[in-house]
């Protein structure tokens, strides 16, 4: 039986209000080029298969509503309904594409890992078309347990990857403890989507992430199962712009220190306990707007104390941008 979802929201047509959220974006988009378009997108929430006397069964869903601002060499609307739905086998080509540069330029066992996230069908959703639902992947999230999944190669390989990476000794132990002594308390919480998709569907897309993890805490068959999604932290790994010279004083620059490719990692990065950047091979700079950044990889871990004030605040950035 399906949960109750959370009550139905509409988000108004963005004002473009939060200036340092819409500076960052336009940089963005100008590094890779990408048009924007002039979108009018519906995200219905997926429905969990179980339920509980506190959450009652409901054909309702949850519906998130955007217009983009409009593109000067476009003419016309183009209108796209997203949807979000379980992972499923068929979606192993659109994840591994959105997935190519999530350990940079090295190579390893990602077949593997998208398997992983694709068979982990309680907690995890996939972003595609309504109307689409066999063909491409927009976007997903999944959280993976990492003591579960220790044995397997790829996670091996993301374990290497990281502690490679990591050049501050203090910061290094504590990643290992993450893998190690900590691993069945630790979420390595995997998300990625293209980089024009519309903003105003990320609340409702990490709201529905916790809740499932919430929910599967209480509704897994076993005790194992239950208590792999009993997250104390979340481990992220992501990439940002980060600006070449030496700290900025306070009104020296218009420039921002960081620029993060997802607005999410931000709020993610100033509630993390401890955090790293790493230098990319994969992804080098080459715009002017951005000759003053280097591509960066950001490592970030949150305690799971922090997700209602993340929720909170991913709320009030998308609401005001």
């Amino acid at each position: 039986m399906p949960r109750k979802p959370t009550r139905r929201t509409h988000m108004q047509k963005p004002q473009l209000a939060f200036s340092r959220l819409t500076h960052s974006m336009a940089l963005i988009a100008s590094a890779r080029k990408a048009k924007q378009q002039n979108n009018n997108s519906t995200a219905h929430r997926k429905v969990p298969p179980n339920s509980t006397d506190k959450h009652d069964a409901t054909e309702s869903k949850r519906k998130e509503s955007y217009s983009s601002s409009e593109d000067e060499d476009f003419e016309g609307v183009v209108q796209a309904d997203f949807a979000f739905f379980d992972p499923k086998p068929d979606d192993f080509h659109g994840v591994k594409v959105l997935l190519q540069t999530y350990l940079d330029n090295k190579e390893w066992h990602l077949s593997s890992f998208v398997d992983l996230i694709l068979q982990q069908t309680t907690v995890g959703t996939v972003i595609k078309m309504e109307e689409d639902e066999d063909n491409g992947i927009y976007g997903f999230t999944s959280a993976l347990n990492l003591q579960r999944y220790k044995d397997s190669k790829c996670m091996m390989e993301v374990k290497e990857f990281l502690l490679k990476m990591c050049d501050d000794n203090g910061i290094k132990d504590k990643l290992k403890s993450y893998f190690v002594e900590r691993a069945a308390d630790v979420g390595l919480l995997v998300s990625q989507y293209v980089v024009n998709l519309p903003p105003q569907l990320l609340p409702p897309l990490y709201d529905g992430l916790f809740d499932e993890i919430s929910w599967a805490t209480e509704d897994e068959p076993t005790e194992e199962l239950r208590k792999s999604f009993c997250f104390k932290y979340y481990l992220l790994i992501s990439k940002v712009y980060k600006h070449k010279g030496q700290k900025k004083k306070a009104g020296s620059s218009n420039e921002e220190d960081v620029i993060y490719l997802k607005p999410e990692d931000e709020l993610f990065h100033n509630l993390s306990a401890w955090s790293f950047y790493f230098p990319l091979r994969s992804q080098q700079v080459t715009t002017n707007e951005l000759k003053n950044y280097q591509s960066m990889g950001l490592v970030m871990a949150v305690e799971a104390t922090c997700v209602s004030n993340f929720r909170q605040q991913l709320h009030s950035l998308i609401d005001e941008s």
